[in-house]
């Protein structure tokens, strides 16, 4: 069988797929929860990956620009830049109805919806799909995971690396392939659900200087220490059964669920949130249980039972009251 082309018709390709793509970079002051995007790209594809139009924009962070010597954007190139909720509209008719594709898609979508957040708004986006976990389903023989490592697999030229158009448009030319390869071979596409958040500060961040630190109190979404749990841990979780509450739960990977909110309903379901796996650990929650972090290994290890992100939140709707 030879790879699908410009002549497969729409009628040979799978219909499971999604009809099209909204593939996005973003550029942001840094990678903490209060960090801000300063450019973004977006690349629209049809269904079979071909480019339909590109957009790009630099954002006023309202804020320090963060790594200048990453991204190339200091604060006097992002002076006169739209603030975020004058091109979310734009941005948003972009991503509308569409999968969107990322490299590290996680980081992107959380950027993009803490942004709609703090406008008060919602990205029009239900799903995600991460080049990452493609390239992995499909055995690419690549060194790592890093874009220019996909880009130099499909031969594909990075002209200017941590600018948002160039990566974008590297990412549409290497995802193209990359969903012909799944379409021939029969890949189930990596697609994640993405919910929109719903919280944000009413006040604005303040200003910070590079590095960023993550939750300060006038940030976004104030940090706080999450309180002890109060059950005993009654073991490990069994399948066919309920969670108990005291149960220790860990996380690894990307979740469709901001990860702190998903910890958030884990704690007021009165689980406790482990940061590491140990033989303590109740179970392990990851959409890629062959990934090799150290979680997952170490669960696998100590035989810690694991399940993927949706089943768990179908757990999470019924938690039995720990043992009087």
């Amino acid at each position: 069988m030879t790879m699908l082309d410009d002549r497969t018709t729409a009628a040979a390709w799978p219909t499971a797929y999604p009809q099209g793509y909204a593939v996005v970079d973003v550029e942001t002051t840094g990678l903490a929860r209060d960090d801000r995007i300063v450019s973004a790209a977006v690349y629209r594809l049809d269904a079979q990956g071909n480019v339909e139009d590109h957009w790009y924009t630099l954002v006023n962070p309202e804020r320090d620009p963060g790594p200048v010597w990453i991204h190339g954007l200091t604060s006097d190139a992002l002076e006169g830049a739209p603030l975020f909720p004058e091109i979310a509209a734009e941005f948003a008719a972009r991503l509308d109805g569409r999968v969107l594709v990322a490299h590290n898609a996680i980081f992107d979508w959380q950027m993009i919806a803490r942004e709609y957040a703090r406008a008060e708004s919602a990205a029009p986006v239900r799903q995600r799909l991460c080049t990452i976990a493609l390239a992995k389903q499909l055995s690419l023989p690549l060194p790592n995971h890093k874009l220019e490592s996909l880009a130099a697999h499909f031969g594909v030229e990075q002209r200017q690396a941590h600018n948002a158009l160039d990566d974008a448009r590297v990412l549409a030319e290497a995802f193209r392939p990359s969903l012909h390869a799944a379409a021939e071979q029969g890949v189930r596409l990596p697609l994640l659900e993405c919910r929109p958040l719903t919280e944000w500060a009413a006040s604005p961040v303040a200003p910070a200087a590079y590095p960023s630190s993550s939750y300060r109190a006038n940030s976004w979404r104030p940090s706080r220490r999450r309180p002890a749990c109060p059950y005993p841990n009654p073991g490990r979780y069994e399948t066919d059964k309920p969670l108990r509450q005291g149960m220790r739960v860990a996380f690894s990977g990307d979740t469709s669920v901001d990860r702190e909110l998903l910890e958030d309903r884990t704690v007021e379901a009165g689980l406790h949130v482990a940061g590491s796996v140990s033989r303590l650990t109740s179970l392990l929650v990851t959409n890629d249980p062959d990934s090799a972090t150290s979680k997952t290994l170490k669960a696998r290890s100590f035989g810690t039972p694991v399940v993927d992100e949706a089943a768990y939140t179908q757990l999470l709707r019924d938690v039995a009251p720990a043992d009087g």
